[in-house]
């Protein structure tokens, strides 16, 4: 055999020699000499080296060779091991190489016409065509229509409905499945296909179907911040904005009113044939109750309500019918300056109503501080009807004074006295006994004088 002399040792007189690093060389030599020969688009046989789930390892007579996967068939394939196994001796045809690096790319594919030339030249866009499900993806479904010939159904493509789903709920791979053309463009070998173009465009007879004011029953598929969507049927849907939801209630967001899946009326509102939109109501299902609401809240008028959630600005108060009214923060207090409670039922009384913003504005402050205007005007009008008789008090003693005797002076200065010092129950209490006493007087006058009327037939 032949080695070489790949290292010396003088100091332990050590000599190391290689017949590999000569085989290395030869094949090296070997490679190089093939590849010099090697053109683009040459049919070489290889036999089948390794196998790997990106492609095949080919060896070419000294030299390797990569046969990708993707080159392999035309039609689609999961794993090389479906077409090929190991030292399978094929005719492959020499894609491109690389010199320096010295790497070849093989095709195996290329030695077979291309589908796409054999496709029928009558087939055009907006026929039928049928085809076996391949590739499942976010976006769509790829369909085999011939080997190696493929077109991509858009996942918007399969339902008339606007809310995107997934293709797995329409088909799965391995399903035989019809679709519409929907563009074709051979030079780049790309077919679009359709399959809600199957059944008719809803949208189509949308006007007659669902014209504006009729009635229907929809069902709940989604919520945003501003409203519901509702779906008629499969392909159409309408909103339904938060301020067309209820008459009375104040809603914040969609979902305190209904839930994904319910099943809620709706009358049409308005059509929009050219965006496909819908304008939907709830509340229009009943007529307006505030035309009524107008006749029972007048401004003025006094309810029963139960104060909501109490902020810094004011609070709901749940009044009759289950109408929300708003009582501003300040309207909120009680007697005693007491600021109103949750739950808490009070009366109030309505100081403002908008029917065309569906807005009554309610207050409990005005009502306690009404009554405590109305006990401070019975206080005074009692007051005022006391002094009247004070003043006629007065005037009785008066009259009294004109009218007295000698011996009824010293009772007059001492009623006198309790005028000026202001004690009048005491003058009162001095005057009946004065007014008694000349009572007493009068009837002690009378009497003599109907004795003496008795006396005189006698005389």
């Amino acid at each position: 055999m032949e080695f070489k002399v790949v290292k010396i040792n003088n100091e332990f007189k050590n000599v190391v020699v290689s017949h590999k690093v000569l085989i290395e060389q030869e094949m090296e030599n070997q490679k190089i000499e093939i590849m010099s020969k090697l053109e683009k688009g040459q049919v070489i046989e290889g036999t089948v080296k390794n196998i790997t789930s990106y492609g095949v390892f080919m060896d070419l007579g000294g030299v390797d060779g990569l046969l990708h996967i993707t080159d392999i068939s035309w039609g689609r394939i999961n794993h090389p091991e479906e077409v090929l196994k190991l030292d399978d001796k094929i005719n492959v045809v020499i894609l491109d190489f690389d010199h320096e690096k010295k790497r070849i790319a093989l095709g195996l594919k290329q030695l077979t016409p291309q589908p796409w030339d054999a496709l029928d030249e009558s087939i055009k866009a907006g026929d039928r065509i049928k085809g076996k499900v391949v590739v499942l993806a976010d976006y769509g479904a790829f369909i085999e229509v011939l080997p190696g010939v493929e077109g991509l159904i858009h996942v918007s493509e399969m339902s008339w409905s606007q809310h995107l789903r997934s293709p797995n709920e329409f088909m799965k791979v391995g399903d035989e499945v019809e679709a519409v053309i929907l563009s074709l463009e051979r030079a780049e070998r790309k077919m679009s296909l359709g399959l809600k173009q199957l059944t008719p465009d809803p949208w189509g007879v949308i006007t007659e179907k669902y014209p504006v004011g009729s009635k229907h029953t929809a069902k709940v598929r989604n919520f945003t911040n501003f409203g519901v969507f509702a779906e008629l049927e499969e392909g159409v849907d309408g909103l339904i904005h938060i301020s067309d939801l209820s008459w009375s209630k104040k809603i914040k967001h969609p979902s305190e009113f209904t839930k994904v899946g319910d099943e809620i009326a709706v009358v049409v509102l308005e059509v929009d044939l050219e965006n496909r939109r819908l304008s939907l109501g709830h509340k229009q299902v009943e007529d307006n109750p505030w035309e009524t609401y107008e006749t029972v809240f007048t401004v003025g008028s006094v309810h029963e309500g139960t104060v909501g959630k109490v902020t810094d600005k004011g609070a709901q108060v749940l009044m009759p019918y289950g109408v929300e009214a708003y009582a501003p923060y300040k309207h909120l207090f009680k007697e005693g300056n007491v600021l109103a409670k949750p739950d808490e039922k009070l009366n109030f009384r309505v100081i403002e109503f908008s029917k065309e913003n569906r807005k009554i504005v309610v207050s409990h402050k005005v009502l306690y501080e009404e009554a405590v205007a109305g006990a401070k005007i019975a206080a005074n009008a009692e007051e005022a009807k006391q002094m009247e008789q004070d003043a006629k008090t007065l005037k009785k003693v008066k009259e009294s004074v004109e009218k007295t005797t000698f011996g009824d002076l010293n009772s007059l200065a001492a009623l006198k006295t309790d005028l000026e010092q202001g004690e009048l129950e005491k003058a009162k209490v001095k005057l009946a006994q004065l007014a008694d006493k000349k009572e007493d007087a009068a009837e002690e006058t009378t009497q003599p004088e109907v004795d003496k009327k008795e006396e005189a037939p006698d005389a």
